[in-house]
């Protein structure tokens, strides 16, 4: 195999052809990337073999692989080029990602030849090779060959008789190291690893007998030791399973491990300098799937990552073991649930500062990091990545990687690609964002996080009413399987006027996302009862479901940031709502919708559900719980409300086994009506409560300690007292909460009572007609015009008409505003004075001119000074007696200025989107 992959000083690098050859991509250095990451996601054009890759080694800016294949051919799409023959070898140019000169073919007179390992000299003088074959270019081998790599041509005095397959191969500056599945070399006894000479093939005295077969061997720096790795369970008579420690002259067996399960085998060792590392696959229940990392001081254990997925290889290069498997399960580090396949992880070598207590007697691995190339299972044994390697040239490092996959980030590639330390051409993912508002001079943003493949940091800049100048930049981290929401709060907002918000995300290389669909937001005039309530009695989660766009549910809490993702599109926007007012809810199909939270959490030994819900449903399912899988059924699952098929209510925990309260026989909640339920956990018991009334309790302090994601809407339910019908639920669900302490009785009924207290409402009124008239050309209507302008000298005037609603029942006008949009065109704003006036003549779109302008009132019923240029939304507040007067009435108002600078905004028949003019009304009790 291979000695340290980090790339050393003394790497000679080759400038010859620099800017030739197909597939050459010139790439501006950026700091394109998170540290420590080193390279880009984005994958580059790179020939490709119509086969598998198992070998990779690098030498002089030149990448060897080798595999089981005949021919490469050029990337796809790449427009030139024509397949080549290569017999189970390829050397190709490390900055074009196109084959060089050096032609070699290895072949075997039967069966199939297949080049299972490859590794350069120190002096990177010489490539060895090894596999199954026997001949190179014609020059008979046996399974192993050394190439000289300034002639590209074998040694034809180098050829020691392996008589079975070489896996893995490690070099010193004198001898060469093989592991496999031989159990003789030179006719001589050696049962799966071997040395020999590196100059001229020589059988050496190493000997390193093992029962079963070597996958992986590598030399401690060093020099004194040998890491070796397979299937085996015994060396040279010692107990050991899968890895050993030997040393490495004698072969002589120095450290020996027993707590690699025994259906798990090592595939790759790699060192640095203060460790080495492991790559592991296994099949069967229990199986150890990941990397460990271990001293080489001692040989001890440092961490184990027990992500399942069949780790292929593992590079350590300044500070982060990139790795190679099919990733699918990571649940025990706390990252990623069993789904989705991650082929290519980066993570650190060692855990910044202390290491974490063990769990279950292993410490975890360290935290994977942002760089997530995708790749797919491929061709073969449907592995995807297999192996990696290193390479510099022209000042550029560049990641190589083969196996038998056939796409790479989506497109296809087979076998081999490359990934940069410079060019990141990758935007972020757009932000989903939301906006919210319970009380006056506040209104919080909210977005989930974007993904980007190769930058977990982004920089987040959020616009307010359609300014080009942000408002607020705030800096969050993310992964592709963890996007938590990021939040910031206006506290520049006024009461009773509408505020629109956009978000845009940007990678360390300054690639910006698209901004974020709009989110909009009127600030209340009073505080909103019930969600001031939930967010001051500590809700860390806290769902309203008043979202308008796919598949971001937002947190309200203050400062919980446990965003939901929706499953198979619930419906938005459900109304009326649980709590009157505005909120909405949101309606599941009771057969595959749900909402999962975006973070993966533990829940203390005290909390309390809280969600309202309204059904009919026979067919029960769960409303919300707790489980350790995200899309996925979980297999572990409690802390949980859910309704039986008759419309009953439970609330479950498990520990040891499922201790349940019931609601009885005949209180039911399948009628088609708000209902709200409260569940909570801790010191005293269990206690459930229906809408403010207490339904039972029990002696039940604990429940099963994991972590995982809350569930609303759908999980599992097998195995539970009165399982329903349905896992998922059919119905409506809002004001999902969750705490961490126990709600009182007394703060329950509060906030069943809360729910239908009187509340602001908000009306958005649009013109029905608008115009404006013009001066200058005095005869002219422009009831038809997509903009709308206002000027003193020589004078634009603007007419809006509004169909106004009456108040609510029980409720008055607590604010009005009008809201307008500047257009486009330069110079749209201005600096002068822009007054709002009643008009009292008659006008008409279609025929209002200069000549024909109705009479205007002399009382303002508002004004704005100093609307900035740049298409933005601006508000103008409104004398709110003035308009309470003239509710359920039409009621017409004019723009009008004293000054030189025209104002130009949308009128309503522009299309731009929230452009049109709208009166902004605030209803509420008396």
């Amino acid at each position: 195999m291979r000695r340290s992959r980090g790339l050393t000083a003394a790497l000679v690098l080759s400038l010859a052809g620099a800017g030739t050859g197909l597939g050459l991509v010139l790439m501006p250095q950026a700091s394109a990337i998170t540290q420590p990451v080193a390279f880009t996601a984005d994958a580059l054009p790179t020939w490709q073999p119509n086969g598998i890759v198992f070998a990779m080694a690098e030498a002089n800016g030149t990448v060897f692989a080798g595999g089981t294949f005949s021919a490469v051919r050029p990337p796809e799409n790449a427009g030139s080029g024509t397949e080549q023959d290569a017999v189970n070898f390829v050397a190709l140019d490390a900055a074009t990602g196109a084959p060089t000169s050096c032609k070699l073919s290895f072949t075997i007179g039967d069966g199939i030849a297949t080049v299972r390992s490859l590794v350069v000299s120190k002096d990177k003088k010489t490539l060895y090779a090894g596999g199954y074959f026997g001949a190179v270019n014609g020059t008979p081998v046996s399974s192993v060959a050394a190439i000289d790599i300034a002639s590209c041509a074998p040694k034809a005095s180098f050829h020691p008789s392996f008589p079975a397959t070489v896996r893995a191969l490690a070099v010193t500056d004198d001898t060469l190291y093989a592991a496999g599945d031989f159990g003789t070399v030179e006719g001589q006894t050696r049962e799966r690893f071997a040395a020999v000479d590196a100059a001229s093939g020589a059988l050496k005295p190493f000997t390193a007998n093992a029962d079963e077969p070597g996958r992986a061997i590598e030399v401690t720096p060093d020099g004194k030791h040998v890491l070796i790795g397979g299937d085996f369970f015994s060396v040279n008579g010692s107990n050991t399973h899968a890895l050993a420690v030997v040393d490495a002259a004698s072969g002589a067996v120095k450290k020996t491990y027993d707590n690699i399960p025994s259906n798990s085998v090592v595939k790759d060792i790699s060192t640095d300098e203060t460790g080495f590392y492991t790559g592991n696959e296994g099949s069967g229940g229990g199986v150890f799937d990941g990397r460990i990392g271990l001293n080489l001081t001692d040989f001890s254990e440092k961490w184990r990552d027990r992500c399942l997925g069949a780790t292929q290889f593992v590079l350590p290069y300044d500070g982060v073991l990139y790795s190679s498997s099919h990733a699918h399960d990571c649940s025990t580090e706390l990252e990623f649930p069993d789904g989705k396949r991650h082929f290519l992880l980066a993570q650190p070598t060692d855990h910044a500062g202390a290491a974490p207590a063990p769990v279950n007697g292993f410490v975890r691995g360290p935290g994977k990091l942002g760089w997530h190339p995708t790749a797919n299972d491929g061709i073969g044994e449907g592995i995807g990545p297999r192996v990696m390697a290193v390479a510099e040239k022209n000042d550029v490092k560049y990641m190589w990687v083969g196996g038998e996959f056939t796409l790479i980030n989506g497109v296809e590639q087979q076998g081999l690609t490359r990934f940069a330390s410079t060019g990141d051409v990758g935007a972020p993912t757009t932000p989903v964002a939301s906006a919210s508002s319970v009380k006056p001079g506040e209104a919080q943003v909210r977005w989930r996080t974007s993904y980007d493949a190769d930058d977990s940091k982004l920089t987040y800049r959020i616009y307010r009413n359609g300014s080009g100048t942000p408002i607020a930049t705030v800096a969050a981290n993310s992964l592709e399987w963890e996007r938590p929401q990021a939040s910031w709060t206006d506290t520049t907002v006024k009461a009773g006027q509408s505020y629109s918000y956009r978000v845009t995300a940007t990678d360390a290389a300054g690639n910006t996302s698209a901004l974020s669909a709009t989110a909009s937001v009127t600030v209340p005039a009073t505080v909103q009862s019930y969600p001031n309530q939930v967010r001051a009695d500590g809700a860390s989660l806290y769902w309203r479901y008043d979202d308008t766009v796919s598949p971001y549910v937002a947190d309200s809490s203050v400062s919980g940031n446990t965003s939901g993702v929706q499953v198979n599109a619930p419906a938005l926007r459900q109304t009326p709502g649980a709590v009157t007012g505005s909120s909405t809810a949101m309606g599941f199909n009771g057969t595959s919708q749900q909402v999962h939270s975006d973070r993966r959490q533990t829940v203390g030994a005290t909390y309390t559900l809280e969600t309202w819900f309204k059904t009919g449903t026979s067919r029960g399912g769960k409303l919300i719980g707790f489980g350790n899988n995200t899309t996925r059924n979980s297999g572990t699952y409690d802390k949980q409300i859910y309704m039986t098929n008759t419309g009953r209510l439970a609330f479950g925990v498990y520990n040891g086994s499922t201790r349940t309260i019931t609601t009885g026989l005949f209180d039911t909640y399948n009628d088609n009506k708000w209902h709200h339920v409260v569940a909570t956990q801790g010191p005293a018991g269990m206690a459930l409560y229906v809408d403010g009334q207490n339904k039972g309790t029990l002696n039940a302090t604990t429940h099963t300690d994991y972590a995982g994601y809350w569930h609303v809407g759908g999980d599992n339910l097998a195995s539970w007292p009165n399982r329903p019908t349905s896992n998922f639920f059919a119905g409506q669900i809002d004001e999902t909460a969750v705490y961490p302490s126990v709600l009182t009785q007394a703060q329950v009924k509060n906030h069943y009572d809360l729910a239908k207290a009187p509340t602001d409402t908000v009306t958005e009124v649009s013109a029905t007609e608008d115009t404006y008239i013009n001066q200058g050309a005095p005869s002219t209507a422009y009831g038809t015009s997509t903009s709308l302008a206002v000027r003193g000298t020589a004078a634009y005037e603007t007419y809006l008409r509004f169909t106004l609603p009456a108040a609510p029942a029980g409720q008055v006008l607590k604010s009005a505003s009008l809201q307008i949009k500047t257009t486009t065109q330069a110079g749209a704003g201005t600096p002068d004075k822009v007054s709002v006036v009643p008009v009292t003549g008659t006008w008409s779109g279609a025929g209002t001119t200069f000549n024909t302008k109705p009479t205007l009132g002399t009382t303002p019923l508002g004004s704005i000074t100093g609307i900035a240029d740049g298409s933005a939304i601006h508000n103008v507040d409104l004398d709110t007696a003035a308009v309470s007067a003239v509710l359920g009435t039409s009621y017409d108002m004019a723009l009008t200025s004293a000054g030189t600078d025209p104002l130009w905004i949308w009128s309503s028949e522009a299309t731009a989107a929230e452009g049109t003019p709208q009166l902004i009304l605030t209803f509420g009790p008396k």
